[in-house]
């Protein structure tokens, strides 16, 4: 089992940053790579960007340029540094994990981007 605690979210003007945290406890060396999806109302939950356990990442068109993801393997805990920030971006974000013996999913963190 691994449990996923998110944390950062919030509200703030368009055009400003976030910074969001996922803090991975449990059986984290089963962990091979993690990432951050997103839903807005009335919508399916869509990648955001995902970290390997080596390094690489991948990012969504509507985000590239504007959000980095990144993890401290130290603290077990991965981060999406969100900056320009725009309406379009308010959703709830959720933490994933993927791991050998399964998927999981944090609680989900709001954030809301006001114009």
């Amino acid at each position: 089992q691994v449990q996923l605690v998110e944390s950062g979210g919030g509200l703030v003007q368009a055009g400003g940053s976030l910074r969001l945290a996922c803090a991975a406890s449990g059986n984290i060396f089963s962990i091979y790579a993690m990432g951050w999806y997103r839903q807005a109302p009335g919508k399916q939950r869509d990648l955001v960007a995902t970290i390997t356990s080596g390094g690489s990442t991948n990012y969504a068109d509507s985000v590239k340029g504007r959000f980095t993801i990144s993890r401290d393997n130290a603290k077990n805990t991965m981060y999406l540094q969100m900056n320009s920030l725009k309406p379009e971006d308010t959703a709830v974000y959720y933490c994933n994990a993927k791991c050998l013996v399964g998927n999981y999913w944090g609680q989900g963190t709001q954030v809301t981007v006001s114009s």
